[in-house]
């Protein structure tokens, strides 16, 4: 493949940037990815910060262009790389689309962040129990929605595996990993399992939580 391969900063255990990778493997692009924030540090250098004022990863550089926000260099690559394929050319069908991303950020990681920092990042001792499990119901309120919506559908879109399953596919591999009670929900354990048969799902997301 020719041309100029596409720079990524960040690390391998944060599920934004294993959003992207997944997004990259399906993709089938070349890409250099370049260990970044937490302990790789990166981030605080003002080169960085030049590029990201978050300081935060992902972030990218593909050829010269600069883009920060996971969902959005998804959608990026999608659009730029398989339009009509992994992102609908379709212009309510891409809006659908763009929902369930964003809904997996406003709503699955409003208590799924809480919860996993809580429980993978904290020490026991140091845990709010009562915020924990006010987080533990958030994003089962959420799972069961997305449940229902896979009632009829082998993907978030239908039959088709699109970008709308990447950060929904994320969020729930984090769930899964998580040692707490699961309700039985079998439409999502059903979409659940066959994402896990994608290479690009297994190589960048299937990985211990730290």
């Amino acid at each position: 493949m020719g041309g100029t391969i596409l720079k990524i900063w960040g690390r391998p255990n944060s599920i934004n940037v294993q959003k992207v990778m997944w997004t990259v493997a399906e993709l089938g692009l070349e890409v250099e990815r370049v260990d970044a924030g937490m302990d790789f540090g990166v981030v605080t250098e003002p080169w960085f910060e030049a590029m990201n004022p978050n300081r935060l990863v992902p972030t990218i550089d593909d050829d010269g262009f600069i883009l920060w926000e996971s969902n959005v260099i998804i959608r990026y690559l999608a659009e730029k790389h398989s339009l009509g394929k992994l992102m609908p050319s379709a212009l309510e069908k891409r809006a659908i689309v763009e929902m369930w991303m964003d809904w997996q950020q406003t709503k699955i990681m409003l208590g799924l962040g809480p919860l996993f920092l809580g429980l993978v990042r904290t020490a026991p001792e140091q845990r709010d129990a009562d915020a924990l499990e006010n987080a533990e119901r958030e994003v089962e309120a959420g799972m069961r929605l997305l449940d229902n919506h896979l009632a009829d559908r082998t993907f978030v879109m239908g039959e088709k595996f699109s970008i709308a399953d990447i950060p929904l596919g994320c969020a729930c591999y984090r769930w899964y990993a998580l040692d707490i009670k699961y309700p039985d929900l079998a439409n999502l354990r059903a979409w659940y399992d066959r994402l896990k048969i994608r290479p690009g799902f297994i190589d960048h997301v299937m990985m211990p939580l730290t």
